[in-house]
């Protein structure tokens, strides 16, 4: 093959590739979110004392929650949901959390579950803060919301806690960036580049100030467990995490995780003063059986 001719398929080759970066750029978010976008009410998912919530957002969009007050003396979960299914899909997480006696708030994002909109992770962060400023009016206590994510939500979940006073951040399933996680599957992509969401919880961790607790399995399948450690290992004192042997990325609370969380946000109660003294102690990560 004659040079030019070998010149001529390099810039076709180019010109066909930052084609595709441009059409990811444009297209990526359709495999970042994937929404049910049902309404369902909380009687239909059937949780009985649960109310629906509705926030109108600065820029006039509907948003769906659903809201649980806790009982007196008990802090309430602020819950930040995965990049799929909606609230109604985690009608079972829900019934479980409340029934330990927690209160919860649960948000559906942009285009799920019945909001309107469509999602992205600025209108994300900034939701999440509506849906704290609701628990406060709620008469809820700073120190008694305790920031929660879920997969995508754990970076939602970060971010809120960088900027709002809460009690603690529980983590479920985290990942440092969703780049680092893209790029098991488009590697070939120079992610950096073509996502505008890219949600880098690394980039916040480190600006928490209140005690973490991190849950993954060791056969997580979206998220790799060394992404969550990688988060781990760059976030402050207090901090712990618990690893759970054979647990994939959507069942870790068949494998126990709720049971830790809650031993875990019992413990905070019982020893406020840990809260200080854990400062100066390394890193745990505990493996469950």
């Amino acid at each position: 093959m004659s040079r030019p001719m070998l010149v001529k398929l390099l810039l076709l080759f180019v010109v066909a590739y930052a084609l595709v970066c441009l059409a990811g750029r444009k297209v990526h978010r359709h495999f970042v979110y994937v929404p049910d976008k049902t309404y369902v009410t909380p009687e239909e998912a059937g949780l009985e004392g649960v109310r629906e919530v509705r926030l109108k957002t600065p820029d006039g969009v509907t948003l769906i929650a659903w809201y649980k007050a806790a009982p007196a003396g008990k802090p309430t979960l602020l819950y930040f949901t995965g990049n799929g299914g909606s609230v109604a899909t985690h009608a079972a997480k829900f019934a479980e959390i409340v029934d330990a006696g927690y209160g919860l708030l649960m948000l559906n994002y942009r285009g799920y579950g019945g909001s309107e909109g469509r999602p992205t992770e600025a209108d994300n962060v900034a939701d999440a803060g509506l849906a704290y400023a609701y628990l406060r009016e709620q008469g809820v206590p700073a120190d008694e919301i305790v920031a929660y994510g879920e997969s995508l939500g754990t970076s939602v979940a970060t971010q809120l806690a960088t900027g709002h006073d809460v009690k603690a951040l529980v983590l479920e399933a985290p990942f440092n960036t969703i780049v680092d996680v893209g790029r098991r599957r488009w590697w070939f992509l120079p992610l950096r580049l073509v996502m505008v969401d890219q949600y880098r919880s690394q980039d916040y961790i480190g600006d928490v100030r209140v005690p973490l607790f991190v849950v993954h399995g060791t056969e997580d399948s979206v998220i790799p467990l060394a992404l969550a450690e990688k988060l781990f290992a760059a976030a402050k004192q207090p901090k712990e995490m618990e690893i759970f042997p054979e647990a994939d990325h959507n069942d870790l609370y068949e494998y126990g995780a709720f049971r830790a969380i809650d031993r875990f946000l019992q413990s905070l109660d019982a020893k406020p003063q840990a809260r200080s003294s854990n400062a100066k102690k390394p890193a745990t990560a505990k493996a469950a059986g």
